[in-house]
Order: structure tokens, then C-alpha cells, then sequence
């Protein structure tokens, strides 16, 4: 793992359509997923994680580098790790462990923000994982980012 291995955006929305309010630090929990996000209630897809990387990559695709991650309406914005594909696998973000529920897919509203940014968030899970909270903590940003190793209580570092 590199010292980038990093939580880099929190943020959250009141209700469906509301902005994104950014944040430095949140509460997460199992019953509430981020405190004061409306789909925290949802069992299978109480938080959304977009990995920095895949959204450049998608946003360069189209050419509108300087579009801020919020557009994509995620929770958390990490740095420095391949998010874990497989639904069940878990990813630990400072002391909040979560599990992968499956691949966040792009809708609608990514073109409604730049056109062809449905598009380039498809291939190769750019659009990030959605996920439930098995383990509630804090999060502030600069949390390291990790991938326990199955059976292990060491976690993986990319």
C-alpha cells in the first residue's frame, strides 16, 4: 500500500434529487449508513464508494476533466486502491468496515451532468460500488483505505 491509499471526499444528500453536502468528517453506522444520507436506510446500497481513479479515467474520456467528483452523487471518494469486485468482499475505511452489495450503475443523470458521462462510467466499474455498513465508526478525510485478506485479521494493502 501506498501513503495514498486514502479517504479523499465524504459527502451526502437529504433527500433523491438535493446537492451534494461535502464534509470533512461523518458519522456511519449500520442502521443509518451515512448520518444524514436518505438512502442510508437501504439495505443493500446504504453507501456508494467512488474510486478517484476510475472517475478520471471517465472524465478524461469525455474530455471534462475538471468535473467534480460529485457529480457522480457518491458517498465516499478513496485514492489508491482497485475496489474489490465481488459482492460480499469487504473494504475497511478508517474503523468503518463495509461490505460490496454489487456495482454502482450509471444512470440518466450522468448525462444530464455531461453528455456521454453515463457512457464512460460503465466499463470496468467506474461508477464506483455500492455497499452496507457492518462496522459503524467515524470518517474523516485522509482515513486510510484497506482490503482485509480473507481468514486474516491482517488487511491487504494495494
Amino acid at each position: 500500500m501506498t501513503a495514498h491509499t486514502t479517504l479523499i471526499g465524504i459527502a451526502r444528500k437529504s433527500k433523491s434529487h438535493a446537492p451534494m453536502e461535502t464534509l470533512d468528517q461523518v458519522q456511519v453506522s449500520t442502521e443509518l449508513g451515512v448520518d444524514g444520507d436518505y438512502r442510508g436506510k437501504l439495505r443493500r446500497r446504504q453507501v456508494t464508494i467512488l474510486a478517484e481513479e476510475g472517475w478520471n479515467a471517465a472524465i478524461n474520456e469525455i474530455g471534462k476533466p475538471d468535473l467534480p467528483w460529485t457529480t457522480r452523487r457518491a458517498n465516499l471518494f478513496v485514492r489508491g486502491i482497485d475496489l474489490p469486485r465481488e459482492k460480499g468482499s469487504k473494504l475497511v475505511i478508517g474503523s468503518v468496515t463495509f461490505e460490496i452489495t454489487g456495482e454502482t450503475d450509471p444512470c440518466h443523470r450522468m448525462d444530464d451532468a455531461a453528455p456521454g458521462l453515463k457512457d464512460a462510467m460503465t466499463p470496468d466499474w467506474r461508477g464506483g460500488v455500492t455497499c452496507r455498513v457492518i462496522e459503524s465508526g467515524e470518517l474523516a478525510i485522509g482515513d486510510q483505505v484497506t482490503i482485509p485478506v480473507a481468514g486474516s485479521s491482517q488487511p491487504h494493502r494495494n
